[in-house]
């Protein structure tokens, strides 16, 4: 079950995608207080009325397996819980090994695998392939989504450079390329890619390397789409998270939603794991070699 947040509404959508229907539940807050001063966003009394609405939708993930890379919080958690609510065994992967035992326990049915590995290391792809072909015996999806933001003076060293972008750009292509061969022979499969802005604001070492993988898997995709796999990328916009509201307060965030973000405000990690879900399932076969922002309209650019 996906729980999206509609903050123009005040209305919360969860998501369920079970084998034969996509159920919508819709709870609205019956009472929204404007506070004096404010913009009416924050909302101190909420009393949820809660209605259903049934539309087919089958996305057929039921029994397929992933891996998710950052699976241990924010947008790879999201995903992962995403993904399980499907029906999808997930090998998560990440460093933090007492946030990956949470996320098992929370999702339960024995649908999150764990596994503690650092993309970062020189034998992290062949581990993550091992590990994930002997627990699932196949993969059918890749989720790329750990990485980081390393912005960086004139004068960085190139040891700056080279980490950035192997974190960014080469543990993403490596991850993939030792899980392709079985996609292939399968001839099923989909990666999906989380990345970031292609819009620099300054000297960033993360947006070129997520510049290198967009090139990439454009490039791939037309290699490998005649297996049936489909490779995507989904750059994040300002997305929620514990780190944001740790360096971020309140009154900034809501400045900053109302003076650049279009729909007002900020997004959370289910926004874009629902799109990752979707990219992930065979009804988005036709869909392959995009780059499909998830940012509240942003960006400022039309291409």
């Amino acid at each position: 079950m996906l729980r999206i947040p509609d903050h123009r509404s005040g209305a919360f959508f969860f998501f369920v995608f079970p084998s034969t229907s996509l159920l919508v539940t819709t709870a609205r807050p019956a009472q929204a207080i404007r506070k004096p001063g404010g913009t009416g966003r924050k909302r101190t009394q909420q009393a949820r009325i809660k209605t259903r609405e049934r539309a087919t939708m089958d996305l057929g993930l039921t029994s397929k397996t992933a891996v998710v890379t950052g699976a241990s919080i924010g947008i790879g958690r999201a995903i992962a819980k995403g993904l399980a609510a499907e029906g999808v065994r997930v090998v998560g992967v990440a460093r933090r090994t007492d946030l990956l035992a949470e996320l098992v326990n929370e999702v339960g049915g024995g649908l999150i695998i764990p596994f503690a590995q650092d993309v970062m290391a020189k034998d992290a792809a062949e581990n993550i392939a091992v590990f994930a072909l002997k627990q699932l015996g196949h993969v059918d999806i890749l989720v790329n989504n750990a990485g980081g933001s390393r912005p960086l003076p004139v004068d960085a060293p190139d040891s700056k450079w080279d980490e950035a972008i192997a974190l960014n750009f080469t543990s993403y292509r490596r991850i993939a390329h030792a899980l392709l061969p079985q996609m292939i022979e399968r001839k099923w499969g989909r990666i999906v890619n989380i990345t970031g802005k292609s819009e620099p604001e300054g000297l960033n070492a993360a947006f070129a390397a997520k510049a290198a993988v967009h090139a990439w898997a454009k490039g791939l995709s037309r290699e490998i789409g005649k297996h049936g796999i489909t490779i995507n990328c989904i750059p994040p916009g300002r997305i929620m998270s514990e780190q944001i509201r740790r360096n971020y307060p309140p009154d900034y965030r809501e400045r900053f939603a109302e003076e650049e973000i279009p729909v007002g405000y900020w997004g959370e990690p289910d926004d874009l794991a629902a799109l990752a879900v979707f990219l992930a399932s065979p009804v988005a076969r036709y869909i392959t070699g995009t780059v499909i922002p998830v940012d509240g309209g942003l960006r400022r650019y039309q291409f």
